[in-house]
């Protein structure tokens, strides 16, 4: 089988549902992203969702960043 998608593999067969519990798809300065909730309330961003190809080339949107 062949799935066309820009989500990961991860995203669509996850391991176990609470290893995702934490994670929210949320929209940061208009771009969506995926990123997991911390205990203090803040995100730590797993990864972009865009088509635009100079988006994955601006420093704002590299996994692991924390988002404020």
């Amino acid at each position: 089988m062949i799935l066309y998608t820009p989500l990961s593999e991860s995203d669509i067969f996850p391991s176990s549902e609470n290893a995702y519990k934490n994670r929210e798809c949320i929209n940061y300065n208009g771009k969506m992203i995926i990123a997991d909730k911390t205990d203090d309330g803040s995100y730590q961003m797993v990864q972009l969702i865009s088509t635009d190809p100079q988006d994955y080339l601006d420093q704002r949107y590299i996994p692991g960043t924390f988002l404020s």
